[in-house]
């Protein structure tokens, strides 16, 4: 087997070659950290890079192995982590300016339950400051670049772990989704992408954005693998996730997918909606009863996560805006001083309107098992890498790229994004699938139909 394709292999593939001795822990990190090497200089893709830590890892997998123990479900498989999130002996940076870095005593509880499954956590992947955005232009890191195209932005504010992935730098990785942080990098940069029901994986260990809209989740090349890491990172059985991938030809038959034409349709990219109608049709040939529905008030969302969003952010930064305000970057400094123009009314309000918002979207559940709608308005634009005009259109870019996402974290219902296909530019694009609390396993059940019947399994150009 050649060394990429060892890279591109899925997850859940790769861990059953370790769990058999066709490859050893150590030669599938080798394979991994030397494409790193190669192709972080053109991505920008991690901020950190644990080689050492990473191969030492390996070695005691391969050592267990060597000594009868049993492996993990996710043995030997490379992981990356948004550096957002803690693993012990290395630097949180989230992103932001060296004055805000902190070295982590205690590995996050999802990071935890990775290296107890056998992951290999091979790198911290870069975000958007602090979460706060969707372009990932960084004036602390630089700009993470898509696969696809270097010359656009990979989506965010996971776009670090969204860019290895689709690069074959690591077989899955973790993100944390506020406003579509998850699912937009995904949709853009043409992998899948898991935010769970609102409170299924912790967030012990994660620097906060919104507490109340925080969500932290996997990012694969397909979906079989983002639910075996999914069920590791939230404490369940990877077994039962494994054993419910679809075999044999997919059937939908006696699930019923609404679609929400209005608000989720409109404004749409000409080649996203094409995409997207295809994706829906396809899904119907599957054996789904599809049907137009409407999804109540969902065009108040937006604002409501807005209000929530900005108080509770200015809130988690207070200290570092009186003390620090400087060391923020211009549209992420602009994001958190709009929280302090916000009065305790104008929050308890927009925490009202959740809870609404989150009545109404549940009663279509009596209609519909899952929702169907595009991730995105638009697929991934250019980078911006001129100073204030950057951080202008970091600021623009919010309303197309979070229209569709924002309203289910508003919610805290389980939303994913699955590759629908390519423009003619050859830019993914992604469908975003959504179910009720706990809907999980039929979301994951039909993407994964989906991804079988399409076969969406191109790879970036990256030589």
């Amino acid at each position: 087997m050649s060394l990429p394709e060892i890279a591109f292999l899925p997850a859940v593939d790769l861990a059953r070659r370790v769990r058999r001795a066709e490859l050893s822990a150590h030669q599938v990190t080798e394979v991994f950290l030397e494409r790193i090497e190669r192709l972080q200089p053109r991505l920008n893709a991690f901020t950190q890079i644990l080689s050492d830590t990473a191969l030492d890892q390996a070695r005691a997998i391969d050592e267990a192995a060597r000594r009868g123990r049993p492996l993990g479900p996710l043995a030997g498989v490379p992981v990356a982590v948004k550096d957002i999130v803690d693993i012990a002996g290395t630097t949180t940076t989230a992103g932001a300016h060296p004055a805000f870095h902190r070295v982590a005593t205690t590995d996050a509880p999802l990071v935890a339950r990775l290296r107890a499954a056998g992951a290999v956590i091979i790198g911290k992947t870069g975000l958007h400051e602090f979460a706060y955005g969707v372009t990932n232009f960084n004036p602390h890191f630089g700009p993470v670049r898509n696969p696809w195209d270097p010359t656009r932005i990979p989506g965010g504010s996971s776009g670090g772990s969204a860019a290895a992935v689709a690069a074959g730098l690591c077989a899955g990785a973790v993100g944390t989704d506020t406003g579509g942080s998850i699912r937009i990098p995904a949709s853009l940069c043409g992998v899948v992408g898991l935010k769970p029901t609102f409170g299924r994986i912790p967030l012990e260990g994660v620097t906060p954005l919104s507490w109340s809209l925080d969500h932290a989740g996997p990012l694969a090349r397909t979906v079989e693998d983002a639910a075996l890491l999914f069920e590791v990172m939230a404490g369940g059985d990877p077994e039962r996730a494994v054993s419910a991938a679809p075999t044999g030809p997919p059937d939908l038959r006696g699930l019923r997918l609404g679609v929400p034409r209005s608000f989720f349709w409109e404004r749409l990219d000409g080649e996203v909606a094409r995409l997207a109608e295809a994706a829906v049709r396809a899904i119907g040939d599957l054996g789904a009863a599809v049907r137009d529905l409407e999804l109540p008030y969902a065009s108040y969302a937006g604002a409501a996560a807005a209000v929530v969003m900005s108080v509770e952010a200015a809130a988690v930064h207070d200290r570092r805006l009186r003390s620090r305000a400087g060391h923020f970057g211009q549209d992420v400094r602009t994001r958190l001083l709009r929280g302090f123009f916000l009065s305790g009314p104008d929050y308890l309000l927009g925490r009202r309107a959740q809870h609404f918002l989150r009545r109404a979207f549940l009663q279509v559940f009596d209609q519909v098992d899952l929702l169907v709608t595009p991730t995105t308005q638009v697929p991934a634009v250019p980078i911006d890498e001129e100073g204030e005009s950057a951080a202008a259109a970091s600021l623009a870019m919010s309303v197309p790229l979070t229209r569709f996402t924002n309203p289910f974290n508003v919610s805290g219902l389980p939303a994913l994004s699955v590759p629908c296909g390519y423009t003619r530019a050859g830019l993914p694009v992604g469908l975003q699938l959504v179910g009720p609390p706990g809907g999980e396993p039929v979301i994951l059940r039909v993407a994964a139909a989906y991804q079988a019947s399409a076969d969406w399994s191109r790879r970036p150009a990256l030589g």
